[in-house]
């Protein structure tokens, strides 16, 4: 290879590297093994691992994964499966993106969904870029204070690189402040606004008036919510969004270690030429039986590079697939089940947290589904409380300010988890609470 390239040495072929960034030491590899000790070293490692008690939520969340999801997205012909380009060898593969496309569509209350994207930060961040190709002159979008931070984070990235500006929507009691809305409209070039439902606090927002505010200003509505949420919530469709993105994990995936996940966007027929990614479509071939073709492909190497809406390479084929295995699976009466499940957990859990003394419900009066905000009252660090908690085997949430928790409930959750969530909310109250009323919370053995 150093002869072809005409070089001498490693170090030569190298020499553009910064020597900053090269290695001074060996790598740190051990000798090579046989089979049965690499399983034996990966089996070691794994029992470092410590599975806590799931409380966290905040876009990503521990629900009921079905064995025999698992099971069909493990067979080769759909693990392995790539991109399907031969509509000929690849009806199994295009047939179930069809039913996903289908059955998102009901989800959000929208006429078309794409074949799927990476994961719920990229699907708004391409939300928010087909707002601006829909607007064309205009380039500015808003996005409310109250979704999630980590979508803002990969939207502004976007915007960064597509001359795009991203004003904030502020909050108002852990709500979008509408009036503000209403003056940030005002000024005009807006062409699209983003919202949530449920918002990262968790809370149900009440949109009416919303769409027709926006409309009026010539921008599309994108809203972004949790994929099982919208088995029981009011869709983005019937509050009147152009646009619903966001993330699919809560569709049975696991939460394994940060993925993988998948993002999921869906739009008005008005807007189908703008959306990213592919559409899969039903038709008859020559002898008159059902097949399935890839409809619109809109990807930069099907046309033009200037024309392309994205550049986006695949779509999460595996994960669309499990999405539509687990949604064939629950129905519409099973995803209400789970739904109702968490709600009534986290309430319940929201309620005993509250008579602990040592929380209080950051807002009391905003209804939610199945995450709230609690702030800590003890005169020590909410961060001592969770490392109490991650010792036993727990994680309560997640600490989005000093003294403040984002607690989530799925249908996983049993009453015995609470009642062991709350003993020991009961117990550190004791030691941070110098007024603490042990008369208003008996114990409870752990």
């Amino acid at each position: 290879m150093l002869e072809r390239c005409g070089m001498e040495s490693l170090d030569e072929l190298y020499s553009d590297v910064p020597d900053s960034l090269k290695l001074k030491r060996d790598y740190d590899l051990k000798p090579q093994m046989s089979e049965k000790e690499v399983r034996d070293f990966f089996e070691e490692l794994a029992v470092r691992n410590q599975p806590l008690t799931c409380f966290a939520g905040a876009g990503f969340y521990d629900h009921y994964s079905p064995a025999v999801a698992q099971s069909i997205v493990s067979r080769s012909e759909f693990l392995t499966a790539y991109t399907p380009y031969q509509p000929e060898i690849s009806q199994g593969t295009l047939q179930y993106i069809f039913e996903y496309q289908s059955m998102m569509s009901q989800l959000t209350g929208l006429e078309v969904s794409n074949a799927s994207m990476y994961d719920g930060t990229t699907a708004v961040a391409e939300a928010m870029l087909m707002a601006v190709a829909h607007a064309r002159k205009k380039n500015r979008v808003l996005v409310s204070a109250t979704v999630n931070p980590i979508y803002r984070e990969v939207i502004d990235t976007y915007a960064h690189y597509h001359g795009v500006t991203v004003d904030t929507i502020p909050e108002a009691d852990g709500v979008t402040n509408l009036a503000a809305l209403s003056e940030l409209l005002a000024v005009g070039d807006v062409a699209g606004v983003i919202v949530a439902t449920p918002n990262f606090y968790g809370i149900l927002e009440d949109y009416t008036g919303l769409a027709d505010m926006v409309h009026e200003a010539k921008a599309l509505l994108i809203m972004t919510a949790p994929a099982s949420a919208l088995g029981v919530i009011r869709t983005p469709g019937e509050w009147g969004a152009d646009i619903a993105a966001g993330e699919a994990q809560s569709l049975g995936m696991p939460l394994n270690f940060g993925g993988p996940y998948l993002g999921y966007i869906c739009c008005t027929k008005a807007l189908i030429r703008k959306l990213p990614g592919r559409i899969v479509g039903a038709t008859k071939d020559a002898d008159g039986q059902r097949v399935f073709v890839l409809t619109l492909q809109a990807r930069e190497q099907h046309i033009r590079r200037d024309k392309a809406t994205s550049n986006i390479c695949s779509n999460q084929g595996l994960m669309a697939l499990y999405a539509s295995v687990y949604l064939s699976l629950m129905g519409a009466k099973g995803l209400r089940e789970v739904n109702e499940l968490s709600a009534a957990g986290a309430h319940n859990l929201a309620i005993r947290l509250v008579e602990t003394g040592a929380f209080e419900l950051k807002y009391p009066d905003k209804p939610f589904l199945n995450e709230f905000v609690v702030k800590f009252k003890g005169e020590v660090k909410l961060a001592d409380f969770i490392e109490v908690c991650t010792s036993c085997g727990c994680l309560p949430g997640v600490m989005i300010a000093d003294d403040e928790l984002l607690v989530c409930v799925t249908e996983m959750r049993t009453s015995e988890e609470i009642d062991r969530y709350v003993w020991r909310a009961e117990t550190f109250s004791k030691a941070t609470l110098p007024n603490y009323n042990a008369a208003t919370s008996p114990e409870m053995s752990n």
